[in-house]
Formats: C-alpha cells, structure tokens, sequence
C-alpha cells in the first residue's frame, strides 16, 4: 500500500445548478442540485428521466433506460455502491472479446467497473440493503447528458446522510468520463470512510505500464493512477487513467487518501471526520484509451489526458460536455405540443441516438442496443442503415458519414463472403461486430430449452441492400462527393455486383432469388421475397447509375473502378436489365405483392384471438408451426412500400398496407414505428396514434418486456423517422423537399430541424400553418407542399404557408422570428 497524502490539486468545487427552462450550466445555485418546484412539471419531464425510489426488480431495465454515452463509450446507469442485481458495464465501441470454446462468435467486452464508490459512516455500511431509505430517486438529464443520484438514508443508528451524484461521458472529449458525488451528513457529525476501486476481472489479463511510462511517472503526476487490460480473443489493450480528489465544499482539501494499486486493480481510500451539515465531495476524471486508437501508448495516453484536464477540473469538462449537447440538441431536437408523453419519448430517442454515434471514429459502427447493453453481444445488423441512419443524415451528417465508411472498410469481409458462397460483389454479414466478418450465431436455444439453427447469416442477404439504400440516401441528402468517390461508389458498384450473380432468369423469363430470409423472420429459407427482390432491383439500378455518373462526372474515377474491380462494359450494361427482369411476386388483379412464393397458400391465423397477448406468436405457436402460418413478425412489404415509396402508385401502397397490416404480429421492436409512418401517410390518424404509441413505449415502457437487455436503437431511430417521414411527410425530390403534414388532431405543433445539401433548415407545422425558414447556408432550396405551392427559401428568409379548404395556400414571407 501506497500513502501519497494530499489527492492531485483540483479547483474549488464551483456553484453550479441545472435550468431546465435554459438547457444550461448556470452559476450561483448549490452544488449539483436537481431542479426542484422552479421549473414546471411538464418541461422538466419532457426532458428528464425520473426513477423515484428503489425497486430491485427493475434494476437491470433502469440501468439501460439511464445510461450515458458519448458514441466512443458507454455507461449504464447501476448504482455505485451495487445491489444484489445491479449488472454495472462500460462499453468501448468496437473493443470485442472471443471465447475460445469453438463455435463462439465475438461479443461486447464488458470494461471494469469505474464507477464504484461505496462510503461507511461510523463503520457502518451506507447500503440500500441496511437501515431505511428515507428518498431515493435518480434522473437522466437528456438536455445536458448527465445522470443524477439523490439518496438520504439512515443507518441502523438513525445517522442520516444525503448523497447528491452526476455521472457523465464528456460528448466534448469523448476519451473522458466525470463522476461527482457529493455526502451530507444531516443529523450527525463522525467518521466518513470512503473507497473507490476498478478491478480486473479474474479471466482478464492484465497489460502493465511500460518501463518508460513507470520512470516518467514520477515526474509528472504520481496521484494519477493507471490500469490496463486486454479483451480475450482479440488482444485489445484498454487503458484507464484516474484521479480523485475529496474536498470540502469551500475548497480545502478533506481527510487522508491512501492508495492501493497493482497490475490488475486500483484502490483509492478516504477517510475523514465529517461535521453535520457540512458538504464533502469526490470528484473523478477518468479517460479511456484503447490500443485502437491512433496513440502510441494507450496507457500513457490515458494518463496524460487525465493531467490536462486536472488543473481545470470538473466544473471545466461539465461545462464543455453540456455545451455540447447544447449545439446537438439546437440540431436535432424535435418539439411535438400537446402530447407530453411523446414529446418525451422523441427526446429519450435523441438522447440515445446521440449517445450512440461517434463521428470520430470510422471503424465502428452502432450495435442493435448501442453501448447501453449487452443483448446481441453488440453485433451490427442493418438497424443502423435502416432505422438509424436518417436521423444522422438529417441531424448530424459527420455521425452518417462515419457510420458508412465502417461498411466501406468492412468491404473486404464482405467480398470474401461472397466469394465463399459462389458470387460476385460484396455480400455483407448479417451480424457483424468489428473485422466485418460474419459474426451471427448458428443456432439458439428457445423458451422451452429446444437448440433452433440460426440460418440468418447465410440466407438474410437483404442487409446488402440496405446498406447501398442508406449510402445513396446520405450521398443524396448530403451531396458530399467527397465520401461518394472515396468509397460510397465503390460500395454501391460492389453490392450491385452481388445482386447481379445472386438472382437467376429462369423459364419464365423473370429473374428470381431463391433460398433468403427476408425481415420476416418467422418464415425461413423462402424463395422470391418482395422486399429483397425489390431492394435487389433498386440497388442494380443504383449501381447502373453510379456507373453512368461516375463516368459522365468523374471518368478518371470511374476508369480507376472499372480497371481495378474488372468490371467490362457489358457487365455494367446487364444490371438495367436484371433490375427490369426482377421477380417481384405482384398480382395486378389484385395490386398485392406476395411477401414471398407461397405465402398467400398459408394456414390463416386471426391475430385479434390471441389478444391480449404476452408473448410473441412464435412463442404462442412454436417455432416450426409458426413458418406454417400467414403470421408476419415485422413490416417486411410494407418496409419495402416505404423505402420505394415512390416507385408504387397509392392504390398499390393503400391495398398492399390494409392487407398485411393485420396479418402483423409486431413480434420485432422496429415494426410498430413503420406501421405509424405508413398509417401517417396513408392518412389513417387512429391507427397512426395507435401504432406510435406503442413505438413509444417500448422502451419507456418496456412493453417488449426485454429492455434490460438495452435500449432498442432501431426503435427509437424509426420513432424519429415517423414523426419526420410519416407525420410531417418528408420526402426528397431531385429538386428539393417535399412535405405532406398529417398532424394527430390533439397536436397543437410539431417543429424540427434538418440539414439538407449544407443548409440548416427549421420547419413548424401547425394544424393551420406550415412554415419554413433557412437558417445556415448560402444556396437557396426549393420547398414543396402536396397539394401546394413550392417556394424557393433564400438565407434567413422564413416563409408560411396557410391550410386552405382546397389545399395550401400561398406561400407568405415573414419579416421576422416565427
């Protein structure tokens, strides 16, 4: 054990508050309080989380609701002292780890627990298991990115301490994490021992400081402590550095600190005489690099980040994270009035989307619960490009663009896919973690302990196509040629590629693909799904297009491609051709696509009998009944209406919507927010408002009833979608945008931002009104409304325009602020 007195210098702990009212940092409150009856219910709810008191059962579900993250790690929200069911875990993107048991395949490596700091007063434990808690509650600040803790608690012997804490992944400094934990004695004045630890798991091997990192130590800081690991399997050294600091609220430094630290953990001790009333606090900084990382030393790095940001301190790194969310929520916020509950959820679906992204890092993408849980081992699937993507597009093109160059840099895993199954191009894996390889499992084990083959991997081939969909649709709203020719093309050129060699002319003349499994995934190893052949056909169209543009525009480049991927001239001409050919499985009779050869001779299930239902009908019918059924687990024609959108006529989108959706079973988070779109456009407000609630409350309401396992990003990224896509009716024209409002009756006012081709764009829309108005940018953009007018919008020019009996009205100039 090593004693090394007085914690590094930190500043004076500065007054600061939360305003809900101005989303800010403001000076002149008491330290770390949480807004109390000053600010209005309904605004603080709107943008906070708030757990009032202790429920053990629904621990491990807060811990995902409440989590913190900044895109490059991730925090759930346990309690630092733990619980007999409190599951704490860090996430760094990217950083996976391997069993060595054959058949594993690559998994989130949970980090150690940075966040523990258990206290005894008079040598009694402060514990939610012992004496009484006389308050409790915890609170996700999403308008600044920090999680609260308030507890008061007395001990067997009635001594009564508040804890008042933050915890935050800095959104400015995406290497460092801030815990601040503030204890009051309220009745009692005696002895407050306080410890904190990070300790290697027993399976982990340790990586130790290196001998030039040992001798500068000393001369630099000594109080900042370093600790290192290796994820197993994939050897990827993760380095923490840590310093704390106990202090009085006026500034003095309080009690001893002795520290503890080996190779494979660091303990920090504080013992010191607390005074009643009197305020102590710890303040943490923690930074985490990873061997990943473009730094020569992980553990030197990690060390030296902690040393700059020592002199300013806490107060320094929350003002700069809150200032960054600040500039993210400006960007991205959508305001929906009249409906609290949603208004919420929509800033719950932000918050985490934020959380989720890094436009740092290229190599990394967004897993299917983002970094706030272990479900799906953090596995990539085509959530991303599907469900989370736009809100990138529209809100923050830096985050889309990073998110896409990880499926550019993944190509080569791609391509050897399709090599190993006998075609051309790139095949993407259905699950991918971080080499792009194919990384989904080959079999589960149900409810009832039965192991069931997981064939997803070899036969879920849309992913291909959902990921040329989300590259052509960033490159579109974007218009960044930079990321088209320095990759995007390259992709949509490979994956074409694949359709090409994947489908085959038959007999009847048409082009089928046999043996996939489209996004309904109850019905295994079909042949000719709708919504692949048609995202097949779309994305030989596209890889024909590119071909043209690149060598109309870029013939240097394209010549590069054509070369360099051996693509002749003729191979480029056939893809027009396959596109045309392509079996699509619609019945002009009827307007009726089939979902899939031999789904309309199906066993009929009424879904309406087995309501209310809590289970998924998979569940309810068994795995192998299931496939006999006309039961679909998630939008999957109607996806594709959606996505293709214009591509159909409204008959064949109304007739197609009213056929499958009762035949829908939502046993998918990502379904009911497609059903609220589509019943938004389809002008549908009952069935609309139905389906976006329950979009709402999946995880809020944890109504698919696994939200422990971590938020649903492609649930909250298709909430978002449908407000925007579905409710105000975006759509891109080669032109411009194109909107078709169809607001819910107790809506008073929906508003949003977007960015489109460089310019900063903020839209309302009122029952009665729709404005526009440019505020970034210096090129003008065309804004249409159905069954209105269009209006050419000028830099910081706002225009309205007024509903009318027979449609919109004229657009109206405005002179000043809406």
């Amino acid at each position: 054990m090593e004693s090394l007195g007085p914690s590094p210098t930190l500043p004076a702990a500065e007054e600061i508050t939360l305003s809900y009212s101005s989303r800010s940092l403001l000076a002149g409150g008491k330290v770390f309080a949480i807004p109390e009856a000053a600010i209005s219910t309904e605004e603080r709810d709107s943008w906070a989380l708030i757990e009032e008191g202790f429920t053990l059962a629904r621990e491990h579900e807060i811990e995902s609701l409440f989590a913190i993250g900044n895109g490059y790690v991730g925090n759930r929200g346990s309690l630092a002292e733990g619980s007999p069911l409190s599951a704490p875990a860090t996430f760094a993107a990217g950083v996976f780890e391997l069993s060595p048991t054959p058949g594993s395949v690559p998994g989130f490596f949970v980090l150690p627990d940075w966040t523990g700091v258990r206290a005894w007063v008079e040598g009694q434990p402060l514990s939610m298991e012992q004496g009484q808690i006389l308050e409790h509650r915890r609170l996700l600040d999403m308008a600044h990115g920090v999680l609260w803790r308030e507890w008061r608690h007395a001990d067997v012997n009635r001594r009564i301490t508040r804890v008042v804490a933050l915890r935050l992944a800095s959104l400015a400094d995406r290497h460092l994490l801030v815990q601040s934990v503030v204890f009051t004695p309220e009745n009692y004045s005696g002895q407050l021992r306080l410890v904190t630890s990070i300790e290697l798991p027993a399976n982990v091997q340790a990586s130790p400081p290196s001998e030039r990192y040992k001798a500068r130590r000393s001369a630099t800081r000594p109080n900042v402590l370093p600790l290192a690991l290796r994820s197993p399997g994939r050897d990827v050294t993760v380095a923490f550095g840590v310093a704390s600091q106990l202090v009085a609220i006026d500034g003095r430094h309080a009690g001893q600190r002795e520290i503890e630290i080996t190779d494979r953990r660091i303990t920090e001790r504080f013992t010191v005489h607390a005074d009643i009333g009197a305020e102590l606090r710890l303040d943490r900084l923690i930074a985490i690099y990873t061997s990943r990382d473009p730094v020569e030393d992980p553990i030197e790095s990690a060390a030296n980040h902690v040393n700059r940001m020592l002199p300013a301190g806490v107060p320094r790194a929350i003002a700069d994270h809150t200032a960054a969310w600040e500039a993210r929520w400006h960007d991205g916020d959508v305001i929906v009035e009249g409906d609290e509950f949603l208004q919420r959820a929509l800033r719950f679906s932000a918050y985490h989307l934020i959380s989720a992204a890094n436009p740092e890092d290229d190599r990394t993408s967004i897993g299917a619960r983002a970094l706030t849980g272990e479900s799906y081992k953090g596995h990539v699937f085509w959530d991303t490009e599907i469900y989370m993507a736009p809100f990138y597009c529209l809100t923050h093109p830096p985050s889309a663009r990073a998110l896409l160059r990880y499926r550019y840099h993944t190509l080569p895993a791609a391509r050897a896919k399709a090599r190993r199954a006998g075609y051309q191009g790139a095949m993407y894996p259905w699950e991918s973690a971080d080499t792009g390889e194919e990384t989904t499992p080959s079999f589960v084990i149900d409810p009832g302990g039965k192991v069931i083959p997981v064939r997803n991997g070899d036969l879920e081939n849309h992913i291909t196509a959902d990921i040329a969909y989300a590259v052509w649709q960033y490159w579109n709203i974007t218009g960044d040629d930079d990321f088209f020719l320095s990759g995007g093309a390259e992709l949509m050129l490979e994956t074409c590629r694949l359709w090409a060699s994947r489908a085959r002319r038959e007999a009847d003349g048409r082009y089928h693909i046999r043996h996939v499994i489209g996004p309904d995934e109850y019905h295994e190893d079909v042949d000719d799904s709708a919504y692949t052949n048609l995202l097949a056909a779309w994305n030989l169209q596209r890889g024909a297009e590119t071909a043209r543009i690149l060598a109309e525009r870029w013939p240097h480049v394209w010549k590069e491609h054509a070369a360099r991927l051996q693509i002749t001239p003729e191979e480029a001409a056939s893809w027009t051709g396959i596109a045309g050919g392509m079996y699509s499985g619609f019945d002009p009779a009827t307007r009726l696509f089939e979902q899939h050869h031999g789904y309309f001779n199906l066993e009929p299930i009424d879904l309406a009998a087995y309501e209310p239902r809590h289970a998924a009908m998979d569940v309810i019918l068994g795995h192998e009944r299931i496939q006999r059924t006309n039961v679909v687990k998630q939008a999957d024609v109607i996806m594709a209406l959606y996505l293709l959108w214009d591509q159909f006529p409204a008959e064949v989108r109304e007739v197609n919507f009213r056929y499958y959706e009762p035949r829908t079973s939502h046993g998918s988070s990502l379904s009911p927010a497609i059903h609220a779109l589509m019943a938004a456009r389809l002008e549908d407000p009952a069935l609309a408002e139905k389906y976006l609630r329950q979009a709402a409350e999946i995880d809020l309401g944890n109504n698919m009833g696994n939200a422990a396992g971590g938020v649903h990003a492609a649930a909250i990224g298709g909430l978002w979608q449908a407000i925007v896509f579905g409710f105000a009716g975006l759509e891109f024209r080669p032109d411009g945008l194109h909107f078709a409002p169809h607001l819910l009756p107790h809506w008073r006012r929906l508003a949003f931002p977007l960015q489109w081709r460089g310019r900063k764009l903020r839209t309302w829309i009122e029952p009665e009104a729709f404005g526009i108005h440019l505020e970034e940018g210096t090129e003008r953009v065309r804004v249409s409304l159905a069954g209105g007018a269009a209006v050419e919008v000028g830099p910081q020019e706002q225009y309205v325009s007024e509903r009318r009996e027979s449609g919109w009205g004229e657009w109206r100039k405005l002179k000043k602020e809406f």
